[in-house]
């Protein structure tokens, strides 16, 4: 399957500074993904570096030790403001879990941002010994998807208005609501660069 980006040409020029959250997880890979199309990611690890960029990639990783960095950062507070405000994100694995409006199997002291209206089960797949590769049918794109599961988060209720761009065995795994984008798998795992360009070009 051919990963050429279903664009063309440099997409960092002129554009919207795209910042991916570097505190834990698979932060440098998102970034390598950005750099083989051109964009310069900026690694956000503080309020400061929040205050740079327009857009965010929060990363796959674990979502209890995120959510506790988050708030020892003091990144939390303002990274839950700009969302709210409308900053578009794109969310991966534990980036699902923390833009998820409910999750089960959480720990009690862990916090997310509320951003789209979905129902998740942390580790819903089961454990690192059930990761799995799969191809996916998504929604325009013009060939399957090879996607990476680890430790992926379960999509159980998805709500009105919450667009189902890619399904598992009838369960979702890539879903939007304006401009909040969350995936159960890696894309960032893979070469294929076609759903970091999706998000770059609908910025």
């Amino acid at each position: 399957m051919s990963t050429t980006p279903i664009g063309a040409g440099d997409l960092s020029a002129t554009g919207p500074l795209v910042g991916v959250l570097a505190l834990q997880g698979a932060f440098a890979a998102h970034q390598q993904r950005l750099a083989s199309l051109g964009v310069d990611a900026a690694a956000v690890r503080t309020p400061i570096d929040l205050e740079r960029v327009d857009a965010l990639i929060l990363p796959g990783g674990e979502s209890t030790t995120m959510s506790m960095l988050l708030a020892t950062s003091g990144l939390f507070d303002p990274l839950k403001g700009r969302l709210a405000d409308g900053m578009p994100v794109f969310g991966t694995c534990a980036g699902m879990i923390l833009c998820a409006t409910e999750v089960f199997d959480a720990r009690a002291d862990q916090r997310g941002f509320d951003l789209i209206d979905i129902t998740v089960r942390r580790n819903g797949y089961g454990r690192q010994l059930d990761s799995f590769e799969t191809d996916l049918d998504v929604a325009g794109l013009d060939e399957d998807f090879h996607a990476v599961f680890i430790r992926a988060p379960l999509v159980e209720r998805v709500g009105a208005g919450v667009e189902i761009l890619a399904c598992h065995e009838d369960v979702p795994v890539l879903v939007r609501d304006g401009r909040v984008t969350v995936a159960s798998f890696h894309p960032e795992l893979t070469d294929d660069t076609r759903l970091h360009e999706m998000f770059i070009t609908s910025l």
